[in-house]
């Protein structure tokens, strides 16, 4: 095992505040976390990379349910360490019109949200592993969800189911 792989990160648990995280948007622009989303519910999504055949699935699959996620006041937003090329291919491969930043440190992002990262023994540089979060309107970890490989991410159906249910919860 690498360093990377046993370094130890803390990880966000229910109830947390999302932390301060920003990167740059495909299309310009700059993405602020948790600001950009206050005042509504929220899918952060941390993805492989475009050459990950589940995160494109998983990617498309968010796209697919955009507007039952906006009908739920639900923000989706993706973010990786491609570089802005890769990144511009899977937003027009995918015709994604939800917000997708590029070129995130992948050892500043696990520092900052705990995120498991790739430990190099695929030949590719270092990146993030799955991540997803849902988070409240006030900027709180509703759900956090970690992958160490390839599966166990947050998929559509189900974070439309929780979202209501949560939803219905707080009203």
């Amino acid at each position: 095992m690498t360093a990377l792989a046993t370094q130890t990160v803390h990880r966000l648990n229910n109830g947390d505040t999302f932390p301060d995280f920003r990167a740059e948007l495909v299309g310009g622009g700059t993405l602020n976390l948790p600001a950009d989303v206050a005042g509504s519910w929220s899918i952060v999504l941390f993805y492989r990379g475009d050459w990950c055949p589940f995160c494109r699935t998983q990617l498309s699959d968010f796209q697919k349910h955009i507007e039952q996620f906006a009908a739920l006041n639900t923000r989706v937003v993706a973010l990786s360490v491609d570089a802005l090329s890769e990144a511009q291919n899977t937003v027009s491969k995918h015709n994604l019109s939800f917000p997708v930043a590029y070129g995130i440190d992948a050892q500043a992002t696990a520092a900052a949200v705990g995120n498991y990262l790739s430990d190099g023994s695929d030949g590719k540089p270092t990146y993030s592993q799955a991540t997803g979060f849902v988070l409240s309107p006030d900027g709180k970890v509703a759900v956090a969800l970690y992958s160490s490989s390839a599966v166990g991410r947050l998929n559509a159906a189900d974070t439309l189911g929780l979202l209501k249910y949560m939803q219905a919860a707080h009203a």
